[in-house]
């Protein structure tokens, strides 16, 4: 009993470290697994990174460098600084003193290229029309010499309309680099001369008129799309997976067609010999060609054409997950088929409904080649302009000021969607 005792007290002291080994184990593993779970990130993170870069090269520079160009007003600040300076404390009533002629002289004859005078030019018509000629004159008659009261005589000999105060109030209001005109003009807003906020004149408002074309165009092709894409999505849901796939590669023709040889195609079948006309009129049911090219039918056919998978895509997906012993079990129970339709199947593809109806409103939205080909002067939307602004007009700012304001709409709609969907979730 004594050496067995003393056996214990032997292997006491050599037991001793081992307790304390375990007592530090927990914290040890834990440290482990905290390591590992950031070297996991580091590596889901590192995965990621290619795309994160993609999309922030491709998407949000782009989009950063749009808005800031829409509030961006450089060609007045950069071909006309002493002639700002010279403006400074004019009470913009009258025309300015001598010293802005002859400073606005000096400024054109210090621009480096004949290119930079015409995008001076072209910002000053925008705001005063037959500003361009005025300053290309000036730059070709130039250079100048004499007094201030001098040059004044001179350019107004050349042109009387430089004694006019809306040229150079053009030129005070658009002498800071930051501007708000162009953002304040797609919503039909403008400053006066004195730089308060007011509404534009009625004949010159547009913008909110095209912008609610837009929206009206799109909300009938959004509504168009659903009430033909529902009972084919319907329809595909419930038939075989073989038959449905065979079908849904027909749905999916359109994805690997271009927009424009389908639009061409459109031409061929609306005109007035096209297809559909004759074979209206060979069925009896009309007897004079419908009108269907170059107006607002047109466009909404080709575009309810193009943009039909993305309605059918989302409600086919929803379509499939709903069991369909639902509707037999609510006609077992004495309802009717149509009602239990209502009541039991639609509610369940809410959400398919509302993913497709976005979908084709947004892209809707910013179509430009099917109204630009089929539609006539009242059906353009707001991104013809865009593209007029950009290739013709050669106006950046007010092009990317309607881009940014396409971009908001877009925005605005993509978050009252995320709002309807959460009320939805938490009421259900």
């Amino acid at each position: 009993m004594q050496a067995h005792s003393g056996v214990i007290a032997m292997n006491a002291p050599d037991m001793a470290p081992h307790r304390a080994q375990d007592s530090h184990a927990p914290g040890a593993l834990r440290k482990a697994l905290a390591r590992a779970e950031v070297r996991r990130k580091w590596r889901a993170f590192s995965l990621t990174l290619p795309l994160l870069v993609f999309l922030l090269l491709t998407l949000l520079v782009p989009i950063a460098a749009l808005l800031q160009r829409a509030v961006e007003n450089p060609e007045v600040a950069n071909a006309l600084p002493g002639t700002m300076r010279a403006l400074d404390g004019w009470d913009r009533r009258d025309a300015p003193p001598a010293s802005a002629y002859a400073a606005l002289v000096g400024d054109l004859a210090r621009l480096p290229d004949r290119s930079d005078a015409g995008a001076l030019a072209r910002r000053l018509n925008s705001e005063v029309p037959g500003a361009r000629s005025m300053v290309m004159g000036a730059y070709r008659d130039l250079p100048f010499e004499g007094s201030a009261d001098a040059i004044r005589e001179r350019l107004l000999g050349a042109d009387p309309r430089w004694g006019e105060a809306p040229f150079w109030r053009a030129i005070a209001k658009n002498g800071a680099r930051w501007t708000p005109d162009y953002l304040l003009a797609s919503v039909d807003l403008q400053r006066d001369a004195l730089g308060q906020v007011e509404r534009m004149p009625k004949e010159q408002r547009a913008f909110g008129g095209i912008l609610l074309r837009t929206f009206h165009i799109s909300l009938v092709v959004t509504l168009v799309c659903l009430l033909v894409g529902y009972p084919l999505a319907w329809w595909l849901a419930s038939l075989p997976a073989r038959s449905a796939n065979v079908l849904m590669i027909l749905v999916l023709v359109p994805f690997w067609t271009s927009i424009l040889v389908r639009v061409a195609a459109w031409i061929v079948l609306l005109q007035s010999e096209g297809l559909v006309n004759r074979g209206l009129m060979g069925l009896g049911l009309i007897e004079q060609p419908l009108a269907l090219l170059f107006n607002r039918t047109g466009v909404v056919i080709a575009m309810v054409h193009i943009l039909l998978p993305f309605m059918i895509l989302p409600l086919y997906s929803v379509m499939k997950s709903v069991p369909p012993t639902y509707l037999r079990a609510a006609v077992s129970l004495g309802s009717s088929p149509i009602a239990a339709f209502f009541r039991v199947y639609v509610p369940q593809t809410y959400p398919g409904i509302g993913a497709g109806a976005l979908l084709v409103f947004i892209l809707a939205i910013g179509y430009y080649v099917t109204p630009a080909l089929l539609g006539g002067a009242d059906d353009q939307m707001l991104s013809y302009y865009i593209a007029r602004y950009t290739n013709v007009e050669v106006n950046w700012g007010m092009a990317c000021a309607l881009g940014a304001l396409l971009l908001a709409a877009t925005l605005l709609l993509y978050g009252v969607y995320r709002r309807i969907g959460k009320a939805e979730l938490s009421l259900g």
